[in-house]
């Protein structure tokens, strides 16, 4: 079964009627915390650290996940602290909100920050203020939460109430009559969450107040506690929880975040307050079991209010819950497995001295016939469990209910634990199962008598070979017996033939008294086979969750003979695909390009570089011999700026040459080659290998068409250009 997030069950009508939600407790009474197996350095640093690319949590965020990891054990050695309070200095050196001011505090108590007396001198006057101009639940809250940490942190600021009469009765004006609270006197919407704020809210005052609050009022928030109560909702496996019963409201909570704000709320008051509360410790066990059976919830929020209220529990003045728990629930009578049971608190802490009592077990299937009447197991204290040296002789393989019952020693820990009264928990008894009389035969079908039998060793497979026409039987028998020669019906039990085309048909085999036995009558089976003539694979497979050796065994062929099909007879299935064939790695295609075409030597394409160049330095000898200058050259701006254009243009087109030389443009048909075009391809591959991003027959097609306009531009033009350009050379220069 796996673990099921509450929230995600919908409001508490759908979650009873889920028959997934349903079952999410059918452990919990088994359930308790342990230390987790995390690697938080590398989760942590990266939620905590200043430069981490991920998204920065707030200080709220940060508090709860750091509260969560110190709840759990784990996470000391991680060094968060400097980030951590960087935020805090800042949040407490100005002005922020109360709710800012309120986590920075809650994280300072984890980190025992570096904070300057006066800070917290100026805070708290300003604190002191807001409690008095506080008008909501929030604000004082938020408020009075803030003194009882400055209070915690430092001993130098003066943090006590001095009408403290005066604000519970303000924050108690809030109040309804059935125990739930609304967030402020304009908003008649009435909240179970909202009452665990107000309750954590007035245990701070009564911690800050200067003299005794009146005992009256004291009296009277105990009893609207029981009225809250007194509205808990029950899961049929005994777990309570708390639900809003508004679904319209702005930002509804859930059973977990309302569930555990009252559990928050009630053990700071009782912790604050030196009465006792009447609440019946069933109510506490069972809230323990609802935190206990939701499993890991989707989100930190969740997981935050689950581990907190976990750690609210496991140690409060109301009541301290035990669970009970097996370290395994399935016992083997082959490896005579001994029954082992372990009490604790909710996170693992060790029980106080008690006795453990198996005070009734009845299969699943006879709820009436009881298997074991009351046997006190005994505590062994080395592995910290009490044990169950052997199961009665009586016991099957098959599924039970043990039901179990604690019982404390001293009568006082009656006072602060709550065992629960009896826990019922499922036990899988798991052994060998023998398969023996194990035969199969082919049938005459119309005189029954056997014409060919053989039989079978189901331990392992068989090689069996059979023949059979549409007008016979084939028969199949074996008996499976418990280890006390019971007869066993598995939970699985299947027939299986598979023709030569992978076409498969499957029976499920009857019980018939104390054997499984299958006839198929090959007669009304010749429409279901497709009149497939053949040979088929016979494959057997029977299964059971409490059955050691479950098996899937192939028993041999049978060639069968069917008759021709009619016109209209169904056409066979379709040959299924090889699921590798067609979901498998694809062969992989390979481009062939052209070769490249072969080169002259280096030396001689030098050599021929030389003698075009040749031409070119004559010329600007030439131009030097005869005195050229430029005093030609247009100074007007409109005619100087077309000049300068024109030999700008006849630069680009050598330029071209150059490029093209010095292959940043290369081959059309060695793209690798090209630089220019080579390294933006490298560059796309790196931003995603798994895009094709350039369509190589693509490239191929626009530097063809880039080579014939360069082409035609450059040499078609060629003679025309040479004289314009010769031509206003000599213009300017003469």
């Amino acid at each position: 079964m796996s673990d099921v997030d509450l929230r995600s069950c919908g409001n508490p009508a759908d979650i009873r009627r889920s028959s997934i939600c349903r079952t999410r407790a059918l452990h919990a009474g088994r359930r308790i915390f342990r230390k987790v197996n995390l690697n938080p350095k590398e989760t942590l640093n990266v939620w905590f650290d200043p430069s981490s690319p991920l998204i920065k949590l707030s200080l709220e965020e940060a508090y709860e996940a750091l509260r969560t990891f110190e709840i759990l054990g784990i996470g000391k050695e991680l060094n968060v602290r400097a980030s951590t309070c960087s935020s805090v200095v800042d949040k407490l050196g100005s002005s922020s909100s109360l709710k800012d001011l309120f986590f920075a505090l809650r994280a300072n108590v984890l980190f025992k920050c570096e904070i300057n007396e006066q800070v917290f001198l100026e805070i708290g006057l300003r604190l002191k203020a807001s409690v008095n101009d506080a008008n909501s639940l929030l604000d004082f809250y938020y408020a009075i939460g803030s003194l009882r940490l400055i209070k915690d942190q430092t001993s130098e600021v003066d943090v006590f109430l001095a009408d403290a009469d005066g604000i519970f009765r303000s924050i108690k004006a809030l109040s309804q009559s059935d125990g739930r609270w609304r967030y402020g006197p304009n908003n008649p919407v009435s909240s179970t969450y909202a009452a665990g704020i107000a309750l954590e809210t007035l245990a701070g005052v009564i911690s800050l107040a200067t003299s005794e609050i009146d005992q009256s009022l004291i009296g009277t928030l105990s009893n609207d506690i029981v009225k809250l109560f007194d509205g808990i909702e029950k899961y049929d496996d005994g777990a309570y929880y708390f639900d809003e019963k508004l679904v319209d409201a702005r930002e509804h909570q859930g059973p977990l975040s309302a569930t555990s704000s009252v559990v928050r709320g009630l053990t700071a008051f009782a912790a604050a307050t030196s009465g006792s509360l009447n609440l019946p410790g069933s109510k506490i066990f069972g809230l323990a079991k609802f935190f206990l059976g939701i499993g890991i919830p989707g989100n930190a929020k969740d997981l935050y209010n689950q581990i907190d209220a976990l750690a609210c529990l496991e140690s409060n003045r109301v009541s301290i819950p035990l669970i009970l728990s097996l370290p395994a629930t399935v016992l083997s009578l082959t490896e005579k497995d001994q029954l082992k049971v372990r009490v604790s608190t909710v996170l693992g802490s060790t029980a106080p001295p008690l006795s453990v009592k198996l005070t009734q077990a009845f299969s699943s299937d006879s709820k009436d016939a009881s298997i074991i009447e009351s046997q006190e197991l005994k505590f062994d204290p080395e592995a910290d469990a009490h044990v169950l040296d052997a199961l009665p002789k009586i016991v099957d393989v098959g599924n039970y209910v043990f039901v179990f019952e604690t019982v404390l020693h001293d009568q006082e820990h009656k006072k602060v634990y709550a065992t629960g009264g009896r826990t019922k928990v499922p036990i899988y008894v798991t052994g060998v199962i023998e398969v023996d009389n194990a035969e199969i035969a082919v049938l005459d079908s119309d005189l029954g008598s056997l014409e060919t039998q053989k039989k079978l060793d189901l331990v392992e497979n068989n090689a069996i070979s059979l023949s059979a026409n549409h007008l016979q039987k084939l028969r199949l028998s074996f008996r499976l017996t418990t280890p006390l020669k019971h007869s066993f019906e598995p939970h699985q039990a299947f027939l299986k033939l598979i023709h030569e085309t992978k076409v498969e048909h499957i029976f499920v085999l009857g019980n018939s008294g104390k054997q499984f036995e299958i006839i198929l009558d090959f007669l009304g089976l010749v429409e279901k086979f497709s009149y497939l003539s053949g040979t088929y694979d016979i494959q057997l497979t029977v299964g059971d969750a409490v059955m050691e050796n479950s098996f899937l065994r192939e028993l041999g062929h049978i060639e069968l003979d069917l008759p021709e099909p009619p016109e209209k007879a169904t056409r066979p299935p379709p040959r299924p695909v090889d699921a590798y064939l067609r979901y498998g790695p694809k062969a992989e295609i390979t481009h062939i390009f052209r070769d490249p075409e072969k080169l002259p030597p280096q030396e001689l394409s030098l050599a021929f570089l030389g003698l075009i160049l040749v031409p070119l330095l004559a010329f600007l000898v030439g131009l030097l011999r005869l005195g050229t200058n430029l005093k030609n050259f247009p100074t007007s701006t409109v005619p100087a700026t077309f000049a300068i254009l024109f030999h700008l243009g006849i630069a680009a087109v050598l330029s071209l040459y150059a490029l093209f030389w010095l292959k940043v443009f290369g081959s059309i048909h060695n793209v690798e080659s090209t630089r220019f075009l080579g390294n933006l391809l490298d560059v796309c591959r790196a931003q995603n290998p798994f895009s094709p991003c350039f369509n190589l027959g693509q490239v191929e097609i626009i530097l063809r068409k880039r080579e014939n306009a360069f082409a035609t531009t450059m040499f078609g033009t060629r003679k025309h250009i040479n004289e314009i350009w010769l031509a206003g050379l000599l213009d300017s220069v003469f």
